[in-house]
């Protein structure tokens, strides 16, 4: 009788058993990782995925890419926004954010080797009026060889207006 008392615990498994959920579905994501200045691929490049929610990170998985510059993964959900964020030695580290839409995806990036540290003590090919400053950057006025009015921005009330090419843009009034 102790022995029937047994099977019969062993084939009960509805106090105990674990309800079996299925994972969402992944999305499978091809990268390649080349070189900018001739579209060759980079081989051991790091390739970090960071998958985000809301404004949290949930962690991150790591691979290499292989000698074609590629690699695969398959276990990101559909629907989730993943932060690609890529280091290769030699190369300017790369990092954006992606919407993972698709059951496939395929993304090419391109890596450009660091650009020269900015110094002031070098000579640099750009002019007043093609300054890529925003205006509230300090101009030089014109006809003004003074350093004092070099850190000032040019402004109407003082002397004479700036020339057209390097009129800081204001808003018009209503």
């Amino acid at each position: 009788m102790a022995c029937g008392v047994s099977l019969h615990a062993q084939n009960d498994d509805s106090h105990h058993a674990r309800k079996y959920k299925a994972p969402p579905p992944s999305a499978r994501i091809d990268v390649t990782v080349l070189k900018a200045d001739n579209g060759k691929p980079i081989q051991d490049a790091h390739v970090i995925f960071h998958p985000i929610e809301g404004d949290k990170d949930k962690g991150s998985m790591e691979l290499k890419t292989n000698e074609d510059g590629k690699i695969s993964v398959g276990v990101i959900p559909i629907g989730d926004t993943v932060r690609l964020q890529i280091i290769a030695n030699g190369f300017q580290t790369y990092g954006q954010d992606y919407q993972v839409d698709r059951a496939k995806l395929a993304w090419e990036v391109c890596l450009k080797r660091p650009s020269p540290q900015y110094s002031i003590y070098t000579h640099h090919a750009t002019s007043m009026g093609d300054s890529a400053c925003p205006d509230n950057i300090s101009r030089q006025n014109p006809g003004s060889d003074s350093p004092a009015d070099s850190d000032r921005p040019p402004s109407s009330a003082s002397g004479p207006d700036p020339a057209p090419g390097n009129a800081p843009s204001r808003p018009k009034p209503n």
